[in-house]
């Protein structure tokens, strides 16, 4: 909605700013299109109840990427070992995009995570470990073995 005479009000800011990361993320780790749709509203709805300052640029995007990937987690764990075949509900992918899209969502949850991080939100290794309370090694190994697996899929298509 806009405020007084058609000016964007900030929370209308803040939401074009942040709901596609909030929604890529959500799509990165739970795979499905209308779990993301449910992540970003429950962590705007978070952003409402808590209303949080933020220092700056940085402390925004790093706060809206910590609520989403919290929320996402929550959510796979709430659905626990409930397997359901991934839907590629992606507006307007072409064939080569869909293919690769299927290739990550094969990745298990926290591949996934650190992949969209690193390449989507261009988070450094060390950025990742602190947001999700894992060692810099460990983001840089699950990084390694995703693209691995990331290869070796891409490469079983193509053949």
């Amino acid at each position: 909605m806009f405020g007084r005479k058609g000016r964007e009000t900030s929370f209308e800011s803040l939401l074009r700013r942040q709901e596609d990361r909030v929604y890529r993320i959500g799509l990165a780790i739970l795979g499905n299109v209308q779990d993301a749709e449910d992540l970003t509203q429950e962590t705007f709805l978070k952003y409402l109840e808590k209303r949080p300052r933020f220092e700056n640029e940085a402390h925004e995007k790093a706060w809206f990427i910590t609520v989403a990937r919290n929320g996402a987690i929550t959510r796979l764990r709430a659905s626990h070992r409930r397997e359901l075949p991934l839907e590629l509900e992606i507006p307007t992918p072409g064939p080569e995009e869909r293919e690769e899209l299927e290739e990550l969502y094969a990745l298990p949850p926290e591949d996934r995570e650190v992949i969209h991080l690193y390449y989507y939100e261009g988070w450094s290794t060390g950025e990742i470990a602190r947001m999700t309370g894992s060692r810099e090694g460990t983001v840089r190994s699950r990084l390694s073995r995703a693209r691995g697996k990331l290869k070796k899929l891409l490469e079983e298509v193509e053949a």
